[in-house]
């Protein structure tokens, strides 16, 4: 009988172990931008903001490079390389360019950005988009042997959005972004989800910004937990309660900001927002592991 419960708590310890060592991949994470906007007031963004807190910004198009072990993952493919390539204006709608005065040069756009870390577009396994708006879906079709990740409800809107949010195009929403993109592999999802069944990298429902915003969750071994918010939270005023301009649902949005507050102050994690000039010059065009 004694012998059987040794037997037992060793198997058990073999299956922690065999568990531990599948999920042992190492993850590293590097932000990039592609290019930047501004400067402009920063109210034009988040117009409840209080004219003493006026302030002029440049923000960066935040986008993730994610190593799970020798897979990659990019997070949001930025402005489409038109404009860069041709001018903002001859891709994008006149008044986007005047207010948001995109600085992308062509060494920012991710495929280039991926051939500074070594890594060619096919490489690629899975690309995650945010949302589907202009700086964060902008690029999808440089990866079409990837598999897509995308709310399904997103992926919806991408083709026919809201229409208080914009559906001619070229608007928020560019057609051209995603118009050869039709037969691409996507992954429609539902909510949250484990992309590599491990715990290691997590997509985060965060819907307000637009109906299926998704942010994500990544556990490296030297630098703890990263939540990357993208769009769920621009910049450091909207943690400090002024909520983004353009919303699907403001009540979502704000559900979905303090869920990934409430995320960074559980778990003691580290919450890099998309479009926070700040913490980009501070933290950015770096690995983390």
């Amino acid at each position: 009988m004694k012998g059987s419960k040794i037997a037992g708590a060793l198997a058990g310890l073999l299956c922690v172990c065999g568990a531990m060592s599948a999920s042992a991949e190492p993850v590293q994470v590097y932000w990039t931008t592609s290019g930047y906007f501004g400067p402009f007031d920063i109210r034009g963004l988040i117009p409840a903001l209080p004219a003493d807190k006026s302030r002029q910004i440049t923000i960066p198009v935040s986008m993730w490079v994610i190593k799970h072990g020798k897979d990659v993952v990019v997070f949001d493919t930025g402005n489409n390389v038109a404009i860069s390539d041709g001018g903002c204006k001859s891709y994008w709608a006149a008044g986007n360019c005047d207010f948001l005065k995109p600085s992308q040069r062509r060494e920012d756009v991710i495929d280039m950005q991926l051939k500074k870390l070594g890594i060619q577009p096919d490489d690629v396994k899975a690309v995650v988009t945010s949302h589907s708006h202009l700086d964060h879906i902008g690029n999808i079709e440089m990866f079409p042997k990837a598999i897509h990740v995308i709310q399904k409800k997103e992926l919806y809107q991408a083709w026919w959005p809201e229409k208080f949010q914009g559906r001619t195009s070229p608007g928020t929403f560019v057609m051209a972004d995603i118009d050869n993109a039709r037969e691409f592999n996507y992954l429609e999802l539902e909510g949250d989800y484990d992309l590599f069944g491990d715990g290691s990298v997590k997509i985060i429902s965060t819907p307000g910004h637009t109906i299926g915003h998704q942010s994500m969750k990544v556990q490296t071994a030297q630098n703890g937990t990263i939540i990357i918010s993208q769009d769920a939270v621009w910049m450091q005023e909207n943690l400090d309660g002024y909520p983004a301009g353009l919303n699907f649902s403001v009540k979502a949005y704000t559900d979905s900001v303090n869920k990934l507050k409430m995320m960074r102050d559980l778990e003691g994690a580290k919450l890099f927002m998309a479009h926070d000039g700040d913490q980009y010059g501070k933290m950015g065009g770096r690995w983390y592991k």
